[in-house]
């Protein structure tokens, strides 16, 4: 047993079938032996999450997954670690892409389930194949129901597509809408990424190797892509089990978090010998503990102790 709790937080519009979910769970442990009951719990409103991001004395990690603002919103008000992050990803079409393979992939990162994090929201084509690429590329995602919303290059290139604005740039539509940029080069699309990512998924699709690693070693993010659809960011496809959350930053578990990202540890330190100096801790432990009596132990604990997951 590893001696944590749980406490869920699901939508309004689920209320019912999370608190059957959650009966069905301590109806299942009241079986088991040493289980307590209250060790799973469900919220029910805003103000029980606004009472529980205070209680940084008995939880030791807020798991948020939803909206930008919602993640933004509890990141805020914590006093406890959040793990979570954002979802503004981007595909970068190099000019040495396989326009076929550039197609699918697109269509597949933007349509597939463009409510998940992991879909691409902005779409950067370098302007050497643009005029190849994205009148075919626009025409399939229009048929998919994708709005298209376009830099000032793009609309001269495209008819009755949207102009995009600033606020296009840095939004996470998780919706059917695309913006889409045409770049001059590598440089370009690696500054938009800069300026507007969230550090979650990028990708380049191109047969340039050179490019490819260029790219590969420059974006700072969770996850970069060559050649693969942004949907591959993802716990279970990684191999993880269930996905417990993504982290976007660059401490601890980054990207896709599954059981094993909440892993942490302790060192225990024992004392086969009466040494004075070493209980009190005035002689050092290298470069062998052992010569002094001591074993050090590392003891990985799975996962967090404590730990709380909002979902």
């Amino acid at each position: 047993m590893s001696g944590n709790s749980l406490l869920l937080k699901g939508g309004t519009e689920a209320r019912q079938t999370n608190e059957v979910l959650v009966t069905i769970w301590r109806d299942s442990m009241a079986r088991l032996t040493g289980f307590p009951l209250d060790s799973i719990n469900l919220l029910h409103s805003r103000e029980d999450v606004q009472e529980m991001l205070h209680l940084d004395r008995y939880i030791d990690l807020i798991i948020p997954r939803g909206s930008r603002d919602f993640v933004r919103d509890v990141a805020k008000h914590s006093t406890i670690p959040v793990l979570g992050g954002e979802g503004l990803c981007h595909i970068y079409v190099d000019r040495s892409a396989d326009l076929q393979k550039a197609w699918d992939i697109v269509f597949e990162s933007k349509t597939q389930y463009p409510a998940a994090c992991n879909s691409v929201e902005t779409l950067l084509v370098h302007e050497t194949v643009a005029p190849d690429f994205l009148p075919k590329m626009i025409e399939t995602l229009r048929c998919a129901g994708v709005e298209v919303r376009g830099c000032a290059r793009s609309i001269v290139l495209l008819a009755d597509i949207t102009p995009a604005t600033e606020v296009d740039w840095e939004t996470e539509y998780s919706n059917l809408v695309i913006s889409v940029k045409i770049v001059s080069n590598t440089d370009d699309a690696l500054e938009h990424i800069e300026r507007y990512g969230s550090r979650h998924t990028e990708c380049i699709v191109t047969e340039d190797q050179n490019a490819a690693q260029e790219f590969l070693q420059k974006v700072d993010a969770a996850g970069v892509f060559h050649n693969a659809s942004t949907r591959f960011a993802d716990g279970y496809r990684y191999g993880f089990g269930a996905e417990l959350g993504i982290s976007t930053g660059k401490l601890h578990a980054r990207g896709p978090v599954g059981l094993e990202g909440l892993i942490t540890y302790k060192y225990r330190l024992i004392v086969s010998l009466t040494n004075q100096e070493v209980l009190l801790g005035q002689k050092s432990l290298s470069p062998s503990p052992a010569r002094l009596g001591l074993r050090i132990i590392t003891v990985w604990l799975s996962p967090v102790r404590r730990c709380r997951i909002v979902s």
